[in-house]
């Protein structure tokens, strides 16, 4: 796992949420969508491609982000003590079965922090955001619109990154830059069961899409941040964690506030 998560930033964890969890919360998801005119057994209301669901806080989302195989994989992954156990789970991009593309498919690395101005940063030390996480609550398919991932990516986005030291960078402009730098990557589609778990190195390239033609119906799925325990997640001057060590070696060993 470890190695893999190295080289391609990211590791699929059959099963580490739970079937009976992920059923749980679907449920719960599935109602929220009916009060909101939406039901998820009636194509006639699926009247968007895209519906969000900003956050849920049942005890059932706080379990099945909290299960000893994932709490493992944190540790391997990220270091024991250094990650904020989550608490409910938000946004959920409900995606259904639709003549219009949506507008949110584009490629892009994820924000983890709000600059001076209040605008949506990034910085190589990982401010804010630990891991991105795929919590799968359906099924997903290839034509389920899977979480397409740029395997690889993360290690043109930490040299990209390092030049903009610990302040970070701009989001928008910044993604212009690391989407274009990744373009040879190889894609990979987030698919798996439900319960399943996409454990993602926040510098991943990534992008949403559409529905296929033959999708099964909508698709639940949350895309929660793990959250260091302090700041910075990343300590790029001796740490040995596997999601710092990466950045480490991207960047030839120099550290994250020296301009390159």
């Amino acid at each position: 796992m470890i190695e893999h998560f190295l080289r391609e930033g990211w590791v699929h964890l059959p099963g580490a949420a739970g079937p009976d969890l992920a059923a749980r919360c679907r449920d719960l998801v599935i109602a929220e969508l009916r009060v909101r005119g939406c039901d998820a057994d009636d194509p006639g209301t699926w009247t968007a491609p895209v519906v969000r669901i900003e956050a849920m806080t049942d005890p059932g989302f706080t379990a099945s982000a909290n299960t000893a195989a994932l709490h493992a994989a944190y540790d391997a992954l990220v270091g024991p003590g250094r990650w904020r156990p989550r608490y409910g789970m938000g946004t959920f991009p409900i995606r259904f079965p639709h003549p219009v593309p949506p507008d949110d498919d584009g490629w892009h690395v994820e924000s983890s922090f709000a600059g001076p101005d209040g605008g949506p940063r990034l910085s190589v030390t990982g401010r804010g955001r630990a891991l991105l996480m795929l919590f799968l609550y359906t099924d997903v398919g290839p034509q389920d619109a899977p979480t397409l991932l740029r395997s690889g990516s993360h290690h043109e986005v930490a040299r990209l990154l390092a030049a903009h030291g610990d302040d970070g960078a701009d989001w928008l402009p910044f993604c212009g830059d690391a989407v274009a730098a990744t373009t040879d990557r190889p894609e990979v589609a987030a698919t798996g069961a439900a319960g399943d778990v996409y454990l993602v190195h926040p510098f991943v390239v990534h992008r949403a899409q559409a529905m296929g033609p033959d999708a099964r119906g909508p698709r639940i799925i949350a895309q929660p941040p793990l959250e260091p325990a302090a700041e910075p997640a990343f300590d790029l001057v001796s740490g040995s964690a596997p999601v710092e060590r990466v950045v480490r070696e991207a960047l030839g060993g120099i550290r994250a506030g020296r301009r390159g």
